[in-house]
């Protein structure tokens, strides 16, 4: 295994200027900008783009792990401070939300998708770890039923990711989520 050497300051002020300018013109729908003008927007020479991203492909993987990190630290972060059940449905419909004021984001999953990256492999393991976590911790407090795992979850939220862009998306989404709520809460006895 090879160390990996830190970034000087002022390459990770180049990386993160670059990133921050990236997730705002995906968010403005302009994935398609000429790959030298993501620097020239950034404030940054292509030579530094190159030299940190060498293709459009690796711009939007970067992209997408933050934005995915992200999202897995706003799942950690609602179980310190909601009940468990709260924290899942929190969750939920936080992903629901930040994909559909980010088009970005869902932009950058499908650009990734068609070039089979192994990002998407990478943050669905991340997302499925948050996933499960917050499963387990409300089956452990009773409040959901402990005979459907995180696979149903994942493949609910695959789908809602499959159809982002659909006319009506934001409120089928919300609809799945409340379906998937439904589904796991424990029967009335």
């Amino acid at each position: 295994m090879t160390d990996v050497k830190p970034l000087r300051a002022d390459a990770r002020r180049n990386r993160d200027a670059l990133l921050a300018k990236a997730r705002e013109l995906f968010a403005e729908g302009r994935y398609d900008l000429r790959f030298d003008d993501f620097a020239k927007l950034a404030g940054v020479g292509v030579g530094t783009l190159y030299r940190h991203f060498p293709t459009r492909e690796a711009l939007a993987e970067a992209v997408y792990r933050e934005e995915l990190a992200a999202m897995c630290d706003r799942a950690r972060e609602a179980q310190t401070i909601l009940p468990a059940d709260e924290a899942l449905e929190s969750f939920l419909r936080g992903f629901v939300a930040h994909l559909h004021d980010h088009e970005g984001l869902a932009r950058t999953l499908s650009t990734l998708m068609a070039a089979r990256s192994g990002a998407l492999a990478e943050g669905a393991e991340a997302l499925g770890r948050a996933v499960t976590d917050l499963l387990a911790a409300a089956v452990r407090a009773g409040k959901i039923r402990d005979d459907v795992g995180a696979g149903a979850v994942m493949m609910a939220i695959q789908g809602i990711c499959a159809a982002y862009g659909h006319p009506a998306y934001r409120p089928d989404a919300d609809g799945v989520i409340t379906l998937v709520l439904a589904g796991l809460r424990r029967p009335a006895r």
